[in-house]
């Protein structure tokens, strides 16, 4: 076993540790109940790499806490340690980054399988914002890493609220190339050259939107922009700078 083994084995004993850990203190605490939103939505998606088209899909949605076990819309978790102003959290990604390559454009390419990333994260909330923190690995068929600092800031208004967000993401060379990259296999078989990039800085920017139609029923919006790295961006299947996402979804609040 070599040295990056041997490091990803020590990061998954320790993730078992913490679940051993906390799964008592979360039983505990699910008896506060339910509390947040859960409903249904329409999630958006644009693509980046040649031939894909941007796509809708509805799912269902939540954004709300049972004891130590939470959702935050595509991300779910479980607390542990206390730390600051939250908690250390076990956190998982619900992700739509794979995609099909039986396009015209893509012949020769393999298909990218959606990742499946889990790690561990910190929610900090503060006087003057929250910071979240999330540190990712891609058990599927990537391996590779993704980490991301957000910052979100409140606006309150009688009847709705607004949640700027800023933030920044890291996706390691192995995610990358894995996603993005044109294998010497590829190469031969399709129209681009080989490409092994290494990893990408992504910047973006996001606004969510909670407006409340009654004291139980609100309606959750979400818009984002991510503008990607020399990585990604300078892959030959990639024909975009920046990529779009958002929802809109209604939701029952439990109380």
């Amino acid at each position: 076993m070599d040295a990056t083994q041997k490091t990803k084995a020590r990061f998954s004993a320790c993730l078992v540790s913490l679940l051993l850990v906390t799964v008592q203190a979360a039983a505990d605490e699910a008896t506060q109940g339910l509390v947040g939103d859960v409903g249904a939505g329409a999630y958006y998606t644009g693509r980046i790499v040649r031939g894909v088209s941007d796509f809708t899909t509805v799912l269902p949605y939540g954004d709300f806490e049972y004891g130590r076990m939470f959702a935050r819309v595509d991300t779910l978790g479980i607390k542990t340690l206390s730390m600051g102003d939250g908690y250390l959290e076990l956190v998982g990604r619900i992700s739509q980054d794979g995609f099909d390559t039986n396009t015209p454009g893509l012949l020769g390419l393999r298909k990218r399988e959606t990742s499946i990333p889990l790690g561990v994260g910190t929610l900090q909330v503060t006087p003057v914002g929250g910071f979240m923190l999330n540190a990712f690995h891609d058990v599927r068929q990537s391996q590779g890493e993704l980490y991301e600092a957000i910052y979100a800031a409140e606006f309150d208004l009688p009847q709705v609220s607004f949640y700027p967000l800023l933030g920044a993401e890291y996706q390691s060379s192995d995610y990358v190339r894995y996603y993005y990259g044109v294998s010497a296999q590829e190469a031969a078989s399709s129209q681009y050259s080989l490409y092994q990039p290494a990893g990408s800085f992504n910047d973006f920017i996001g606004l969510i939107a909670d407006i409340k139609l009654t004291d139980d029923y609100h309606l959750n919006g979400y818009v984002r922009r991510k503008w990607l790295g020399n990585g990604i961006e300078q892959s030959p299947i990639v024909n975009q700078r920046y990529l779009d996402t958002g929802y809109l979804s209604l939701s029952y609040r439990f109380k």
